[in-house]
Formats: structure tokens, sequence, C-alpha cells
């Protein structure tokens, strides 16, 4: 994606430290920092040899509030954040992906932990609801959105027919408004019977063989806090292919 896009790539070393003694210091054990050491040779190398402009970033230590604050601040410094999903092997807080998607301001691209994805965005499923969400995830999406071979809008309805756009308002359209960015849009409608719009979702996003699916992440405020979104989790914990997530 940095060779399509011409993009810089930034490596952020962000892990969870193992030993509980060093995590509570805020020292990196030497495990932590032999892994740190490991992980940069890797991407030097890999960055040479794909022949993109490449920096690294490392924290430095590895407490698990650190790395979640430290990962959300160093991601408002991106166009685009690249995670992977939470699971045991990877050593990272599991409320990170979700965290970074509703705090840090920018576009979070998630890829599953489980498959291989040698194309993103060859053909992508948009999950629209008309939601503040949901437009500035399709806006971030754009880049990819202007160079898919196809792209449908997902419009989950209920048993009940209704209309996300109220009788009185002029003709939206975001299928159009898409295409006059060079988008390949196509609006298609789903109706929930007794399948969860998730579930529903990442049905239809496997059966027109989508590589990509982008959508609003939604948290909830109060007193200042933002709260997680049950939906949002459920995505990550049942994700099967790469999600563009934006708050």
């Amino acid at each position: 994606m940095a060779r399509r896009f011409d993009a810089r790539l930034t490596a952020l070393f962000a892990k969870a430290e193992p030993s509980r003694a060093n995590a509570l210091s805020r020292r990196p054990s030497r495990h932590l920092a032999a892994a740190a050491d490991h992980s940069r040779a890797v991407f030097d190398t890999l960055a040479a040899q794909s022949g993109v402009t490449a920096q690294w970033w490392q924290l430095t230590h590895g407490s698990p509030s650190h790395v979640v604050s430290e990962t959300v601040f160093c991601s408002r410094y991106a166009d685009l954040v690249i995670m992977g999903q939470a699971g045991e092997e990877n050593a990272t807080p599991p409320e990170l992906a979700e965290t970074v998607v509703l705090q840090s301001g920018r576009p979070a691209l998630v890829i599953p932990r489980a498959g291989t994805f040698p194309s993103i965005g060859d053909t992508v499923a948009v999950a629209w609801n008309a939601s503040r969400e949901a437009s500035r995830a399709v806006h971030d999406a754009l880049p990819f959105l202007r160079t898919a071979r196809a792209v449908k809008l997902l419009t989950i309805h209920g048993k009940a027919d209704y209309a996300l756009v109220p009788d009185d308002s002029p003709p939206v359209d975001l299928a159009g408004h898409l295409r006059r960015w060079g988008v390949p849009a196509a609006d298609e409608h789903l109706v929930r019977e007794d399948v969860g719009k998730m579930d529903l979702l990442l049905s239809q996003a496997c059966d027109m063989g989508a590589d990509l699916l982008v959508m609003g992440a939604h948290g909830h405020h109060g007193n200042f806090s933002l709260f997680h979104s049950s939906a949002t989790q459920f995505m990550l914990d049942h994700m099967t292919l790469p999600i563009l997530l934006s708050h």
C-alpha cells in the first residue's frame, strides 16, 4: 500500500511487557528489548527490499497503559493507522485497536489475525447508515474507493421498510456523490430478518468477495469519557476481512 499510494511507512513498536516487574518499573526487560531489536531488523530489511520511504518509532517501555495511550498519541501523526486484530499471540492489550479507532481521530485499517490478504481494496463493501461516523469513514476511505474495481454501499433495513432520508429532505445520493470522485459505487439494500446487523454485514461482504469493509465506529459519550460500542467491538472480535474504521 505504501508503494501504491506513494506513502511513507512508519513502524511503531508498541508491545506489552511480559515482565510484570518491568511493567511496573516502566523499564523494558531484556526480552522486550530483544523483541524490539529483532522487529526493527526485519522491518528495515523488508522496507529496503520494497523500496519505500520508511521510519522506525519505538516506545520506551511496555506498560500496557503506556502502550495504549502512546499508540493513540502517535496515531494522530499519520494519515492511516494499520493494526492487527488483538490476540494472545501478538502481545498487545486487547482494547488497543478499539481505543485507537475511537480516540485517535484517524482512520484505522485493522487486519484479521487469521487468513492471508494479498489485496486490500479491490472490491469494497461500505456499511452505510447516513450517520456522522459512516460519512467520516467513507470520505477517509476515498483513496481506496477511487482505485477499487467495485464498491457496494450496503444499507440494512428492518423487516418493515423505512428510509434513511426523511421525506422532506433534498434528493441526496451517496452513490452519485462518490461517482463524481470516480468511484464505481452502487447501492445495495439488505433486509434484516433474524440475523444481527454485524453478522449480516460480514456475510454480505463475504458473498460479494470483498477484500475490504469500510464502516463507522461508534462510541458512547458521557461525563467527559468515551465508552466503547458493543457493535464496534463485535466487528473487531469477529472480523473475517480487513476493516477500515473511522470515528
